[in-house]
């Protein structure tokens, strides 16, 4: 067994698209029109056959409050591996990505915490 999709939910299948792709700079991978939503799917460039990242849209009754919780509590909704967490914040901040938590070194990770702009927190996070 092995994890091939995973979802993030977003309020804006589009502009979560273009941060994901643009800012980010994840490769879109799938999109595939499904009535008022799409199938949006993207991928790392560094594995473009590995894990999908699905761009899901938050319109569950279950998804606002969810969602509010972690953002409240400060609460990333998902984490991506980085080789240097230092660099990474310092690239994505130059971009305009706003971050709740600079990096912060716990024992043997390095972790940031930045807002996806479409009602999540992402962390980044890297080994060593």
């Amino acid at each position: 067994m092995r994890i091939v999709m995973t979802s993030v939910m977003v309020d804006d299948q589009e502009k979560a698209l273009r941060f994901y792709t643009d800012v980010l700079g994840f490769v879109k991978k799938t999109d595939v029109p499904m009535g008022e939503a799409r199938w949006v799917t993207v991928v790392s460039p560094e594995d473009p056959d590995g894990v999908q990242l699905v761009l899901e849209p938050d319109s569950h009754p279950a998804a606002g409050p969810f969602k509010a919780a972690l953002l409240a509590d400060g609460i990333p909704f998902a984490s991506f591996a980085v080789a240097d967490a230092q660099v990474e914040y310092e690239r994505l901040r130059s971009a305009g990505v706003v971050f709740v938590q600079e990096p912060v070194t716990m024992g043997p990770v390095t972790t940031a915490v930045f807002d996806d702009t479409c009602g999540n927190l992402i962390q980044i996070a890297a080994r060593g």
